[in-house]
């Protein structure tokens, strides 16, 4: 039976000092310093304990894990209050095929494992292996006493052990370790909501581009189907002598002019047609949008816009202002995990097995165990020590200003998507009543133009006002939707109309 007892001292030249059973330092003397050394460090954990910043006085769920949906459950579904059975179906086609959410699903596997290893190490670990060896010695080599009738000597030897190690947490050095990791793996889960959140505004926006395109095509189809009627008319009073070429050609140019726009409506158009598809994981040639309810373009609109009060709690719903939050935590973890390094490490390893030689046989009479218990301590490396506590602390100062500055950067982007909606909303209800007053003008200046009271130019001007005031009624609904839409990214959906 083997018994061997070890203790490992480390110091900054690198040198090592065994002690076993029979060396220099008793068994009692042993035990007796692993004891010091527990009454000592005791159980405490080093390092400071983590403290929510000041700026986060609400706290934060958790969202689930391995759902298909990650969102907070006021966040969910804000975009089904536009009633866009297209627009809903979309998104989800996103959600679940988007290779950016994939990405960050994977992340967060990625994450919770590196977790679970780093908080196993604070239990013992155990292994179960075996051997055999055989081998064959010459004669010449091994003598002509223990070889027979001159031939090689043979020996075979098999082992069948079980091992088991175990650092002794004292410092709580591996806690530390593990909260950080665990830190870690909860701030991927909130990288992964926020893009969740991040995709759907872009798959919102892409088809409000879409759809607003669209509505500024058909308007300037429209808008040419009118001017052609009126250049009918005006064909019409030359060929009676009322209408000079002079005329015609006028509303020849701006027939051309208006022509010449369909073309950069037919681009946007496509861009956005091509963004959806990469953003729902599709190729251009997959994707198949449906028209809208109506059957004509139109853009998704709230059915009672009203302005929008400032929500409690702005911060609560943002799953970025929760990410860097995790990363603060992790970085002051690390803090205890660098300083436990000031203390000795004690750990304990051994064996209990069997050791067969020279034949197979295993039996109580080839038992064999070892305990080895070891101390090391790198306080004779103490600058280097002393320099990554410096590093750890200045690695949590830069995520607290991390932290602070999403903080603000938050607060400026829920600000100024909530006045330019408002503001935004206001001109396109003045901009209403301009579409109606310059119709109303056109049909004066025609009735008069058609009564001989007024001249071609008058009509002219009257309806190029118009198909300005049109084309521009349509881009402040775009316009309008896409800051909607920008307000609800801003509050992460945590945002309702008062």
């Amino acid at each position: 039976m083997a018994k061997l007892f070890n203790t490992n001292l480390n110091t900054k030249f690198g040198a090592t000092l065994n002690m076993a059973s029979n060396s220099l330092l008793p068994k009692p003397r042993l035990a007796l310093l692993a004891l010091v050394v527990s009454t000592v460090l005791g159980c405490a954990t080093v390092g400071p304990d983590y403290q929510r910043p000041a700026e986060l006085n609400t706290s934060m769920a958790m969202p689930e894990v391995g759902s298909a949906m990650a969102l907070p459950d006021n966040a969910t579904l804000w975009w089904q209050k536009f009633q866009d059975a297209e627009l809903n179906r979309l998104i989800q086609i996103a959600l679940e095929q988007n290779q950016q959410l994939a990405k960050a699903e994977a992340n967060v596997a990625r994450a919770y494992a590196v977790f679970a290893d780093s908080n196993d190490n604070l239990w013992p670990k155990a292994a179960l292996d075996s051997s055999y060896q055989a081998t064959r010695t010459p004669a010449e080599v091994a003598g002509a006493a223990n070889s027979q009738d001159g031939n090689a000597l043979y020996n075979r030897q098999s082992q069948l052990r079980g091992t088991l190690s175990w650092d002794l947490d004292l410092t709580g050095k591996l806690k530390r370790a593990s909260e950080a990791a665990n830190a870690r793996a909860e701030s991927a889960v909130f990288a992964w909501q926020d893009a969740q959140i991040g995709i759907i505004a872009q798959v919102a926006q892409s088809y409000g581009d879409y759809r607003g395109a669209e509505l500024r095509l058909a308007v300037a189809k429209q808008n040419l189907a009118n001017m052609q009627q009126t250049e009918k008319l005006i064909l019409a009073r030359r060929d009676a002598g009322m209408a000079s070429d002079l005329e015609l050609a006028r509303i020849k140019a701006q027939l051309y002019q208006l022509e010449a726009s369909l073309p950069q409506f037919e681009t946007a158009k496509s861009r956005a047609f091509t963004t959806l598809a990469a953003l729902l994981g599709l190729s251009p040639q997959q994707l198949q949008l449906q028209q809208t309810a109506a059957g004509t373009p139109a853009l998704p609109e709230l059915k009672q816009p009203q302005a929008i009060a400032v929500a409690k709690d702005l911060l609560r719903h943002r799953p970025d202002i929760a990410q860097t939050e995790r990363q603060l935590a992790a970085s002051t973890a690390d803090i205890g995990v660098a300083t436990a390094d000031l203390y000795p490490n004690v750990s304990v390893s051994g064996f209990l097995g069997f050791i067969s030689a020279p034949g197979l046989t295993l039996g109580s009479d080839q038992r064999a165990w070892s305990v080895a218990p070891s101390l090391s301590w790198q306080g004779a490396d103490w600058t280097s020590v002393q320099a990554r506590i410096k590093a750890a602390k200045a690695s949590e100062q830069m995520a607290l200003a991390d932290f602070r500055q999403q903080v603000l950067n938050a607060l400026r982007d829920m600000q100024f998507s909530l006045e330019s909606y408002n503001l935004s909303r206001r001109q396109q209800l003045i901009q209403q009543q301009q579409v109606a007053a310059t119709s109303t003008a056109v049909a004066l200046s025609k009735a008069r133009f058609d009564a001989g009271n007024a001249d071609f130019l008058e009509l002219l001007d009257a309806e190029r006002e118009l198909l300005a005031a049109r084309d521009e009624q349509a881009r402040l609904s775009q316009q309008n939707f896409q800051l909607l839409v920008a307000l609800y990214r801003s509050f992460a959906g945590g945002i309702d109309l008062t």
